[in-house]
């Protein structure tokens, strides 16, 4: 691999010079700052901005942080991430899991966006300080470095509800996230106000553990047509296990609306093309302003406000009116 030696050698100048010529420094003749650039081109030499991190002792990179390829929203909320950053000359890293911790500190990022229900509150507490900012989504930690973008669960999710009681769905069931992520928390939260507000009791045998992923949703499905009876509207938490529980009904001669409704959370690629009706989640603007919010406060505009995100239900064909069938 061609080193910074190499091209100062090459070229018959010090590494310094050849520094100064990458970093466009004005102490540099014309000519030299020519030949350097040629000789560079011709060698194929290209700086290591981690080298570069470790001398100054600054970054202008940003780590993202997340844990599940099955989702395909990562991919809208990397996408607006990125836009943000390219227009703001920094540079994305993206990491999984906890390896990620190792490369959560000034000399080799600047700041952190996280989305990753396996790194700890108290992790994050203790990385983030003033030079080293950090945006946290799908939760809120309370701390002067670290600011919150999530998504307003709640009233979407009533309004959800209450527009399925109002077309004469009585007897509900729900499929639900992980127990300890705040998303699932504030969905189910809704689901039950909204059940309470008309009267509507809903049975604990009638709540099915899942993992945001279809094949929770295939399961639960199952087991629910163990039952004698079906409810008359299933309430998944995101549209994976919504879509999952979709193809279970199908495969056995359950007809979706006309036997049992469903409805899902998150408007992912696949929602529209199986008619799920859902809560759209704008991932893309989610991304968007995490960087905006991270960069911000890389640049010293404190703001650690929490920040929601609103959402909007749309209605497609596999909730109808009840009395129709």
């Amino acid at each position: 691999m061609v080193g910074i030696k190499d091209v100062a050698k090459r070229a018959g100048v010090s590494v310094s010079t050849v520094s100064n010529v990458l970093n466009n420094k004005k102490n540099v003749g014309e000519k030299t700052r020519e030949l350097v650039l040629k000789i560079c081109e011709e060698m194929n030499y290209c700086p290591n901005p981690a080298g570069k991190s470790l001398k100054t002792g600054k970054s202008n990179t940003i780590l993202f942080n997340f844990s599940d390829f099955d989702r395909s929203f990562y991919l809208k909320i990397i996408n607006g991430i990125s836009d943000y950053l390219k227009d703001n000359d920094f540079d994305l890293i993206i990491c999984t899991d906890k390896s990620c911790e190792k490369y959560m500190n000034s000399t080799l990022t600047c700041g952190s966006i996280i989305l990753d229900k396996k790194m700890q509150d108290e992790t994050l507490i203790r990385l983030a300080r003033e030079n080293y900012p950090i945006v946290v989504l799908d939760r809120i930690v309370k701390n002067p470095y670290i600011k919150s973008v999530v998504v307003n669960n709640y009233e979407p999710m009533y309004e959800l509800i209450q527009g399925c009681i109002d077309r004469g769905y009585r007897r509900f069931g729900f499929v639900g996230g992980p127990e300890e992520t705040a998303d699932n928390k504030e969905r189910f939260r809704a689901f039950k106000d909204a059940l309470e507000a008309n009267n509507l009791e809903f049975q604990q045998k009638s709540y099915f553990a899942g993992n945001y992923r279809e094949k929770s949703g295939y399961t639960a499905a199952k087991i629910l047509m163990l039952s004698r009876e079906l409810p008359d509207c299933l309430v998944c938490a995101n549209d994976n296990m919504a879509i999952g529980a979709m193809k279970a009904f199908r495969d056995n001669g359950i007809r979706v609306p006309e036997d049992i409704a469903i409805t899902g959370f998150d408007n992912c690629d696949l929602a529209e093309a199986m008619g799920l009706t859902t809560v759209s989640i704008p991932n893309y603007e989610r991304g968007y302003i995490a960087a905006r919010y991270l960069i911000e406060n890389i640049r010293g505009q404190r703001n650690v406000e929490t920040f929601k995100i609103s959402a909007k239900i749309i209605w497609r064909d596999t909730v109808s009116e009840k009395d129709s069938y």
